[in-house]
This record gives C-alpha cells, sequence and structure tokens, in this order.
C-alpha cells in the first residue's frame, strides 16, 4: 500500500529542491566587469554608477588607496607613511591593493567593476604584464565595456574642466562657463513662464543658494596641470602608441555577446541607460592573429597606423547578410575604410567589392538565428512560421 501510495504522490511533488539552488547559488560566480576607455572618457563615472546598479564591489586606484587609508590596513599606513614624506604611492603598491581587493572576500561574493587598470604607468608592470594579469585572475571579467570617444572631443572635455581646491570637486565647463549656464538659464526661464509663482520663488531661491552662481565660488576653480590642453593631447597619444593595441587583443578574445561598446559623448547617466540596455555585437579573431599582425602591417594607410580588425572578425559579411555563419579564407582578405574583412568565395569577395554598403549598414550584423517550429497536424505551424519570418524578416 505504502509503495502504491508513492506512486500516486510522486506526479504532484515540487520538482524544485530549495537546498539544491541554494547550492546553485552559492557555487555561482558573481557578475564582475572592466570599464575600458581613453583617459578622461568617464570610466570611473561609469565604473562607479554600475558597481551601485549591480551591487558590486567598485575598484580603482584611488577608491582602494582611500579605503586601505581609512580602515587602517597594512597597505594603508604605508600609504600614509609615504604621503607624510610628500612621496608618491608607488605603482607596485597600488596593483598590490588592486589585486588583494579583487581576491577579497567580499569581491567573491559581491563581484566588482574595475576602472583604471590597466593602467597607462608601465612603472612596474609593462601593459602586457597587466592584460595578462586580467586574463589569469580568479574572477574573470565576464563584461568588457568599452568607451569610445574621438581625441578632439575627449581633449575639448578634458581641457574645460575646473577643480575647487577646498572639496576636490572637478566641474564641467557647462558648470562653470557663465556663457553656457547663462544660455541653460536662459532656456530653463522659458519652460518655466507658465508654472505658477510660488514655485518660481522656490526655484530662485535654489538657484540663489546654488554655489556654482555665485561668483566668488566661481573664481576659486582652477585648472589641475593635466586638464591643460596640451597635455591632455599627449595623454591621448601615449594612450594610443602603447595601450590601444593591447587592448583590442583583449576584446578581440572576448565573447562577442559580452562586449560592450559605448558612446563617450553621452552624458553620464545616458551612457549609464545605454550600458544597462545594449549590448554591441563583436566577431572575434581565433587563433589566426599572427596572421593578422602580419596583414595590418603590410601597406600601412600612413605612418604608424595599422589596418584594424573589422566587427565581423573572420566571419564572411556576405553570408551574414543571408543568415549563415562562414568564416571567411584569409587569402580572400579585403580591406575597407582602415579595417579588414575576410570572405569565404570568390563570388562572395566580388560582391563584397562592387558595393560593401548593403553588408556594413545598420542593422548589419545581424546574428542569424534559426528556429524550428514543430507540433501536431492542423495545430498551426504553417501560421506562427510565418508570424515570426514577417517579424523578424526571415525565411521560411
Amino acid at each position: 500500500m505504502a509503495s502504491r501510495e508513492e506512486k500516486q504522490t510522486q506526479p504532484f511533488a515540487d520538482i524544485f529542491d530549495e537546498d539544491e539552488a541554494e547550492k546553485s547559488f552559492l557555487l555561482s560566480k558573481p557578475a564582475c566587469f572592466i570599464v575600458l576607455g581613453k583617459p578622461g572618457s568617464g570610466k570611473k563615472t561609469l565604473a562607479r554608477k554600475l558597481a551601485h546598479r549591480w551591487k558590486c564591489i567598485f575598484i580603482e586606484a584611488s577608491e582602494v588607496i582611500q579605503v586601505n587609508i581609512n580602515e587602517e590596513t597594512e597597505y594603508g599606513l604605508k600609504c600614509q607613511e609615504l604621503l607624510f614624506k610628500g612621496q608618491s604611492i608607488s605603482e607596485e603598491l597600488v596593483t598590490e591593493m588592486i589585486l588583494k581587493k579583487i581576491d577579497s572576500p567580499e569581491v567573491a561574493h559581491f563581484g566588482y567593476v574595475l576602472s583604471g587598470f590597466p593602467s597607462l604607468s608601465e612603472e612596474y608592470m609593462t601593459i602586457s604584464q597587466q592584460i595578462e594579469k586580467i586574463k589569469n585572475l580568479k574572477l574573470k571579467p565576464d563584461f568588457l565595456i568599452n568607451i569610445k570617444c574621438s581625441d578632439y572631443d575627449l581633449c575639448q572635455r578634458i581641457s574645460g574642466q575646473r577643480q575647487h581646491p577646498d572639496s576636490g570637486q572637478v566641474y564641467q565647463r557647462n558648470q562653470w562657463d557663465p556663457n553656457i549656464t547663462e544660455k541653460h538659464k536662459k532656456e530653463k526661464d522659458e519652460h518655466e513662464e507658465e508654472n505658477e509663482e510660488e514655485d518660481e520663488e522656490q526655484q530662485e531661491e535654489e538657484t540663489a543658494e546654488d554655489p556654482l552662481m555665485m561668483s566668488d565660488f566661481l573664481h576659486q576653480l582652477v585648472q589641475r596641470p593635466e586638464d591643460i590642453l596640451e597635455n591632455a593631447e599627449e595623454k591621448v597619444e601615449t594612450y594610443k602608441d602603447i595601450m590601444l593595441h593591447p587592448l583590442e587583443d583583449l576584446m578581440a578574445e572576448q565573447d562577442c555577446q559580452y562586449l560592450i561598446e559605448l558612446d563617450g559623448n553621452q552624458q553620464p547617466d545616458d551612457l549609464f541607460v545605454v550600458n544597462k540596455n545594449y549590448i554591441c555585437s563583436y566577431c572575434c579573431f581565433n587563433k589566426q592573429d599572427e596572421l593578422f599582425r602580419v596583414l595590418s602591417s603590410y601597406k600601412l594607410i600612413a605612418h604608424r597606423y595599422r589596418w584594424r580588425r573589422s566587427r565581423w572578425g573572420q566571419a564572411c559579411p556576405v553570408a551574414l547578410k543571408e543568415g549563415d555563419i562562414v568564416m571567411g579564407n584569409p587569402d580572400l582578405a579585403v580591406s575597407f575604410l582602415g579595417k579588414m574583412y575576410l570572405l569565404s568565395s570568390p563570388e562572395a569577395l566580388k560582391t563584397f567589392m562592387l558595393n560593401p554598403r548593403p553588408y556594413l549598414l545598420p542593422p548589419m550584423p545581424l546574428p542569424p538565428c534559426k528556429v524550428l517550429v514543430f507540433g501536431p497536424p492542423f495545430s498551426g505551424r504553417t501560421t506562427i512560421c510565418n508570424l515570426i519570418a514577417d517579424k523578424y524578416k526571415g525565411k521560411v
């Protein structure tokens, strides 16, 4: 009887085991991010917002130094000693603190958002060695976020920054420049004309109390040496010379689903919203990096300017347009707008060279998706197939 009762109750038993689910979560890896980009592109701001949103540990050189000093750790005491002597904290000590933080118990639970590493300074480790450290981390990064911004726009933004000497707060040009602030104020006043008088009085009081509107406060702002236009341009050039290509190799090895590229000209809040909702597909080269390096140095576009990888990587763009993933042939490589593309056949090469635009313009590259719809007769398979094909521009 007991066995019969067990057989009867088994189909209605809960197949989800709470203990197993808890064990699965405890053994899972936390989300880990690395934010990359040119100096001054907003990596730190985005990383801080991202860490707050994902409840991760924010890891950045100055943040790690401050935390160690506040907690009076062994590293923090060393930092204090050096600062009291008027000396700078060595790159070796900063790197050790960052790596120790990544190996900490709280990071093992919450994950991390890493910014400012690899560092432009090669005082302790070269760029390649720093990237190798990232690859060999116990908690490897799941997402690589690359903030892209043109050199001109970036240098103009950096040169427009001013710092308040007492608070250390950095303000952008649109926050301190009277010409820009007055323009924004006029635009706000135009929108506020329809509001009630009480609301207008409150807003006037708020703006009056805002320290940025006080002339005395504006006169206190100073320009840091690293924000001078010439120094900013020099730093960006150094980044492109020694760091850009190793980082491109690192991004090329990343799974295309987990590489996110963002427009650095957007406001930090807009950039953060885009970061939450947008994933850029990025096809990568696998074992043929050596071949690419040889080809990229052949017939340079300009002095010290090599051909770059395309977003398609080894995949043939003509085949992608038709909904298939076909790896290209290195013997059928073609360059266009400073990037290299690998075609899969002579016919594809000829088609691409006649007019590459249809294979490069958005929404390409479309990741091909093949759907199989099955079911019993007269269940509506054909109707479902036609609806899916119409929605996603596919073929039945």
